[in-house]
């Protein structure tokens, strides 16, 4: 994403080596993603505002609380699986295949629902590993960047 994206956000949060995009509106948090690290953007209304002071307070601190009104979005399986990654304890994993297995489903659809959150950090899906330790994917990638946002926040969250 070039730095040319940032408008689009409601605000753009800088973390050690890479940014937070909030899109919202006044009422609701439409989505956050995983920016390249470009200028940080200003809030552009009270609700941008508390998102960038909370992702900020988590970046400081892994066991915030994210308070956030997050916009219903997904399939009814897909917010089954983000209700689980939301379960998941700070400084905790679990497997793709222990989430399946907690909602009477494959592994893979798991790591398709995770890949489609919309919510990455607030909904923590860099909590879900492959079987055997391994990272696996991440918002829809295997490699690159974003599996360097995942190893980081696994670190910063001492997993």
């Amino acid at each position: 994403m070039s730095t040319h994206a940032a408008p689009e956000y409601q605000a753009v949060v800088a973390a050690p080596g890479f940014c937070l995009g909030v899109r919202c509106d006044e009422w609701e948090i439409h989505g956050i993603s995983f920016l390249p690290a470009v200028a940080e953007v200003a809030p552009a209304n009270p609700l941008a505002a508390e998102a960038a002071r909370q992702l900020t307070a988590y970046l400081v601190d892994a066991d915030y609380t994210f308070r956030l009104p997050l916009r219903a979005a997904g399939t009814v399986f897909q917010r089954r699986v983000w209700q689980q990654i939301a379960a998941i304890p700070t400084h905790q994993t679990r497997t793709y295949g222990e989430v399946a297995r907690a909602l009477d489903n494959a592994p893979r659809a798991v790591g398709q629902a995770c890949g489609a959150n919309p919510y990455p950090v607030v909904v923590p899906c860099h909590r879900v590993l492959a079987s055997g330790g391994g990272l696996g994917g991440f918002a829809r990638q295997r490699g690159g960047f974003l599996l360097d946002v995942k190893r980081w926040l696994l670190t910063h969250e001492g997993c």
